[in-house]
């Protein structure tokens, strides 16, 4: 047997007893208004809250909120944009994206995070090569904190899972604050049911 083995072979001879993990506590706060508390932490973040009028569609509305974009690409049904997104496209050709559209998985009202994994994104590379991210969420996806996000099962069924608070921001020494600086210039966030009771937190 080499030294090494034999280190080993000790070291598991010695090792302690197995015991249970500790239960953790799940931390719970409530909220008044999962939404408000949502939105208060977004909008400390950077990032923006959006709001279709009444029968307006999202198209109309994204037209309206970003009149300069030319390329618009849509992960989700409820906008058809300029361009479908198509998850066979190389990452590389999202690169002229003016206005990325997805769906988040759920947002947490303690940071006003969004979630978003490769079934959300459908290329990864739409959340951050666009210019400008909109995100759909249903208000009754909202969990209370971290705690309760990291049980979530969307962690576990995803291959890719990002937590993405407000836009890409980066300050120097001096605490100048530059945004999209390695990422989306701005987050907007748009309350939008499922639709046809697709799946929300589990």
């Amino acid at each position: 047997m080499g030294s090494r083995d034999l280190v080993l072979a000790r070291v598991r001879a010695n090792l302690p007893p197995a015991e249970p993990l500790p239960a953790l506590p799940d931390f719970h706060r409530a909220a008044a208004s999962p939404w408000d508390a949502f939105t208060a932490a977004l909008t400390r973040m950077g990032g923006a809250v959006g709001t279709p009028a009444p029968g307006q569609s999202l198209d109309a509305w994204l037209r309206d909120a970003f009149p300069g974009a030319r390329v618009m690409c849509s992960a989700v049904p409820e906008a058809g944009g300029t361009r479908r997104l198509d998850p066979a496209l190389a990452p590389a050709t999202l690169d002229d994206v003016d206005v990325g559209v997805v769906r988040a998985a759920f947002g947490i009202a303690e940071t006003g995070s969004v979630a978003l994994s490769e079934r959300e994104l459908g290329v990864n590379a739409l959340g951050f090569l666009s210019q400008h991210l909109v995100v759909l969420l249903d208000p009754a996806c909202i969990l209370p904190d971290l705690h309760h996000a990291y049980r979530e099962r969307a962690f576990f069924d995803a291959g890719y899972a990002a937590l993405m608070t407000g836009p890409s921001a980066t300050a120097d020494i001096e605490g100048v604050l530059v945004r999209g600086a390695q990422g989306i210039r701005t987050l907007t966030v748009v309350a939008m049911p499922h639709q046809n009771n697709q799946r929300g937190i589990r």
